[in-house]
């Protein structure tokens, strides 16, 4: 189907008309607002553009037509969406997180990584119930539908909880059932039961992965059988691996390999996988990663790492010459304090600029595109989802740049990245489904949320009992 789509006379389930469209060029023409190359590396097919009076035409979940205002007129539709001076993009995407650690905001600052992990998110975690888990994937998932967030990768525990709720309020989801070694193999088997139970639920909207959680607290024969699961059974793997430098330094230390040759050791470099932060990568690991032909994608959460005073980020460039893709991601609330993958996009460029002493990386358009495309192949959705265009699911977000802060525009790409927040998204649609309109909230009762949960806080957050789920000791 072409960029224009049918147009067809039946009526259209969706108009949205009047805006500026984000596009995804193959041959670099853009037009407007002071559009310009994208600076080093811009590969075919990953030019950001921008075509204005436009109209997304939307039939049956998916994008029918991208075409101008004035075609768009004459058609019928059931709901129409006049968006002068907002721009529509492809929905953002949080390759990962922890939604349900909403509940957890705030609880464990300015501690070292150790410390907050054994001293209070642990112990803490090991009081969750599924209640819990519910009230705070609630939150999370209106969060993030305010922000514009129409699909994020989800890591944690009592996922079928996190699945239900997904379902009821019209999100997208790619949702795994975390599980450590210590845990016994009875955790890993009902991750797998759950991966496949839940594949393909809420029409179509979750996706299913096994979680094992880090080469760390999960041993190296648990990871093989997890490679094994994998490719038996058609299923990506989500997991966290060299986090930090001192994850890697450590892994080093005691075993001779960086965590990234571990999972290449066990198997894991052989599936679809997504690696959570990867700031621990080192050189010796690009050629393993670049082997994997794109099927090894890396999830970048950068206020986390400058929170915990780590002392390196994600090496996207390194990455992004290796063939790997790059998706922006904002990990748990507990310690990123907020599921704000538009900031998630503004610092990743920010402290790529700082990390490699050059301002003209990463550009503007270069981060809109790991917003966009390459996140969604991070969360393996990138013939679905990630571009406005026709066959392609209708997750589209509207933004309004007609605030004081946006103004003026002489660089598109530059004021949304750099000057939008997530505050000017106006309105939310997921599979066609309007989620949000207008900032409105149609699917999910946060003050009923915030007050049930604000009653059961004093008995989640008890850490006299002894207990914790797991020991941080990398």
């Amino acid at each position: 189907m072409s960029a224009v789509g049918s147009l067809s006379a039946s009526p259209a389930d969706l108009v949205i008309t009047g805006c500026t469209v984000l596009v995804h060029e193959a041959h670099g023409h853009h037009g407007g607002h002071g559009d310009h190359g994208e600076g080093e590396g811009v590969g075919e097919g990953e030019r950001i553009g921008f075509r204005e009076e436009a109209a997304i035409v939307v039939r049956d979940r998916m994008i029918d037509a991208v075409t101008t205002a004035a075609a768009a007129r004459h058609v019928p539709a059931r709901t129409r969406i006049e968006a002068p001076g907002q721009v529509a993009l492809p929905g953002l995407i949080n390759c990962h997180t922890h939604a349900p650690m909403t509940a957890l905001r705030g609880l464990a600052e300015d501690l070292p990584t150790e410390e907050w992990f054994n001293d209070v998110v642990w112990p803490v975690e090991s009081n969750l119930t599924e209640r819990d888990v519910e009230l705070g994937a609630r939150l999370a998932c209106a969060e993030m539908i305010r922000g514009g967030v129409t699909c994020f990768a989800d890591h944690y525990f009592h996922m079928d909880t996190v699945a239900d709720v997904v379902a009821e309020c019209g999100l997208r989801a790619h949702l795994g059932e975390t599980y450590f070694s210590s845990q016994g193999p009875g955790a890993r088997e009902a991750a797998l039961e759950f991966a496949l139970r839940r594949r393909g639920a809420a029409d179509g909207r979750v996706t299913t992965a096994l979680a094992p959680h880090a080469p760390y607290t999960v041993s190296d024969a648990d990871l093989t059988a997890t490679a094994e699961l994998a490719r038996a059974h058609r299923l990506p793997v989500h997991i966290h691996a060299a986090e930090n430098r001192e994850q890697t330094d450590s892994s080093l230390a005691r075993y001779g390999r960086t965590p990234i040759e571990v999972l290449d050791r066990t198997g894991l470099l052989d599936t679809d996988l997504l690696i959570a932060h990867g700031t621990g990568i080192v050189d010796r690991d690009l050629p393993l990663l670049a082997r994997t032909g794109g099927r090894t994608a890396v999830a970048t959460a950068p206020r986390g790492y400058l929170k915990f005073a780590w002392p390196t980020t994600t090496p996207v460039r390194a990455l992004r010459a290796a063939g790997v893709p790059v998706g922006l991601a904002t990990d748990g609330a507990a310690s990123n304090n907020s599921l704000d993958v538009w900031e998630a996009m503004a610092l990743t460029a920010l402290l790529q600029k700082s990390t490699e002493g050059d301002p003209r990386w990463l550009t503007s358009r270069q981060a809109l595109h790991h917003a966009t495309v390459q996140s969604a192949r991070a969360v393996g959705l990138g013939d679905r989802i990630g571009a406005l265009a026709p066959g392609r699911c209708a997750d589209i977000v509207l933004v309004d740049l007609t605030g004081p802060h946006t103004q003026p525009v002489h660089d598109l790409a530059a004021t949304l990245v750099h000057s939008a927040r997530a505050a000017d998204v106006r309105t939310t649609i997921v599979d066609g489904r309007v989620l949000m309109r207008d900032r409105e909230l149609l699917t999910l009762d946060v003050p009923a949320v915030v007050r049930e949960l604000t009653d059961r806080l004093p008995t989640l957050t008890a850490r006299d009992h002894g207990r914790r789920v797991q020991k941080y000791d990398t």
